[in-house]
């Protein structure tokens, strides 16, 4: 799937490649879409621990691999018109930071400001479209066994034709009851708060806020993945945020 390699280049803090002791191939892309470009187009790629590599050796070991895990952040959509967390808000919510509003205490003290915010995001991402990254990977997909685990809510991954997508953080076009705990999708143009259809309750946006705890068989899905993965691709994320930031050094472990 990746173009024919380009002459040598210089590829400055755009991938990584690493190996472990048990030959894990990591290769980390944080910026998304255009690196992802230019790493499919054969710069070289460096790791502070290990020599440069160069991209036909990735691409080789990328065709060779039997198990692929993937894990993507917020760069990979942001070429789509997403906003990441770290970027400043705009407009009437530039006086809000997203972690302050991203919480079950600020649920709880303005549901109504909460979901507002969560309504504004929705749309944004109904109306982005998947760009070239998330193409890639559902390509891939359908030649290898390839798990994808996302942090991001925004859904681009499946409508990019993604079908192995494990949501770390929920995804931001459901969502669940407060009271019963069904999900149900939103509609276009919904009045926040949604009603539950199944008893009538409030629901709430059905996502991962700060201070709660990622889904369990979500987890271990992707803990698996990657203690069991040939090559792992990390595209898009700071790898700050736990426990997600620890997959990565899960693949390079021995087994």
């Amino acid at each position: 799937m990746f173009p024919r390699p380009m002459k040598d280049r210089t590829l400055n803090r755009a991938a990584s490649v690493a190996w472990s002791k048990r030959t894990c191939n990591i290769l980390q892309v944080p910026y998304g879409i255009t690196h992802l470009r230019q790493l499919a187009d054969g710069f070289l790629v460096s790791n502070p621990y290990t020599a440069p590599m160069n991209l036909e050796i990735a691409q080789e070991k990328i065709r060779s691999a039997r198990a692929i895990a993937v894990l993507t952040g917020a760069g990979i959509s942001a070429e789509s018109g997403i906003p990441t967390f770290r970027d400043a808000q705009t407009g009437y919510w530039a006086r809000f930071s997203a972690h302050e509003l991203a919480s079950p205490q600020a649920y709880a003290q303005d549901p109504k400001l909460v979901w507002d915010w969560y309504a504004e995001r929705f749309a944004t991402c109904s109306s982005a479209e998947p760009n070239a990254a998330h193409t890639a990977l559902a390509q891939l997909e359908q030649t290898k066994h390839l798990t994808l685990v996302t942090q991001n809510v925004d859904r681009l991954h499946q409508r990019a034709g993604s079908n192995n997508v494990l949501e770390l953080h929920g995804n931001i076009v459901t969502a669940r009851c407060e009271a019963c705990h069904a999900i149900q999708d939103l509609e276009p143009k919904f009045t926040p708060p949604p009603t539950c259809k199944k008893c009538g309750s409030r629901m709430r946006p059905n996502v991962v806020w700060f201070g709660e705890m990622l889904p369990r068989h979500t987890l271990e899905a992707a803990w698996q993945a990657f203690e069991a993965c040939d090559v792992a691709l990390v595209i898009g994320t700071s790898s700050v945020v736990e426990p997600a930031a620890s997959l990565g050094r899960v693949a390079r472990e021995p087994i």
